[in-house]
């Protein structure tokens, strides 16, 4: 049996559903999903093999204008996924004007020749399916996509098309994964991006976008069945550091117990997990901060 794979790069604007839609493709949560903008700072790869065809999947930060050394870093990702790779997805919404972070994309494909799908999403937000026909038109006579494709990411509905589709593109090679692999992220890099989620999802404003997590330790207790994971949430302001506490240790009580249910399930065992909170001011402006912390 001859093996096909292809490299995938999934972009867009900022909150289109670009992690939903690939956690949806894999059938298993890899990257963390909030209703707020910028959540994916890094390139996130999936795995999923079917038959002799396996597609690599990478999860990009949303495409904006950046403001600090981490955002210059998030929009590098983008820029050098969408030049590793065999196809790219474009998500967008379903209806509106294309912004200037899908034009740019757009050129971006059009320099590269890049083979490109188009998939609006949230089709499930529409009462009227009529109401895409706009976009479509708008979408279509900016570049010439290999398909367009209504889907919902939460819903599932016109995911199969797309993979499908996808399917048919790719090309004989053999697997770059084993066939069961899920991801290439260590499972370190999961968990503290877990309880990243937990705090975009509890804390408002900007708070969350300045925190980092690094899962310092995680070790099997004798004899199995329990895994201690020690984490530290990193803020950029002494004031913050208390909001993420919360009154009594509430808000960080909510955040971990939130997050350890989540870890149990993607790693299929008991989990005592234990959160510590430090400052490290401006972070996000530091780059040897940054590169600790894995922003390489």
């Amino acid at each position: 049996m001859e093996t096909k794979s292809a490299f995938v790069a999934i972009v867009g604007r900022p909150n289109v559903g670009k992690s939903s839609l690939m956690n949806r493709l894999l059938g298993e949560k890899v990257a963390i999903v909030t209703n707020k903008p910028q959540t994916t700072r890094t390139r996130i790869t999936g795995v999923l093999t079917v038959g002799e065809t396996q597609l690599v999947f990478t999860d990009t930060p949303g495409l904006h204008r950046p403001r600090t050394k981490l955002s210059q870093y998030m929009v590098r990702q983008i820029d050098e996924s969408v030049a590793d790779v065999d196809v790219a997805v474009l998500v967008c919404e379903p209806t509106g004007e294309p912004v200037k972070a899908e034009l740019d994309l757009i050129e971006s494909f059009r320099k590269g020749c890049m083979p490109a799908i188009l998939a609006i999403n949230k089709i499930d937000t529409l009462s009227d399916k009529s109401l895409l026909l706009p976009k479509i038109q708008a979408m279509s006579e900016l570049y010439e996509f290999e398909d367009v494709i209504p889907l919902s990411a939460v819903t599932g509905d016109g995911t199969d098309i797309l993979l499908d589709k996808l399917c048919a593109m790719a090309q004989p090679s053999p697997h770059f994964f084993e066939d069961d692999t899920l991801t290439d992220q260590p499972e370190r890099v999961i968990v503290a991006e877990i309880i990243r989620e937990k705090l975009l999802q509890n804390l408002s404003e900007e708070i969350p976008h300045g925190t980092a997590v690094v899962a310092e330790s995680m070790k099997e207790r004798e004899g199995g069945g329990m895994i201690d994971i020690q984490a530290t949430i990193i803020c950029e302001k002494k004031s913050h550091k208390g909001i993420v506490i919360g009154k009594g240790g509430q808000m960080l009580k909510k955040i971990a117990t939130q997050a350890r249910e989540d870890i149990e399930r993607f790693l299929d065992c008991r989990v005592n997990l234990q959160c510590w909170v430090k400052v490290k001011d401006d972070w996000r402006q530091d780059e040897n901060i940054m590169r600790n912390l894995g922003f390489k």
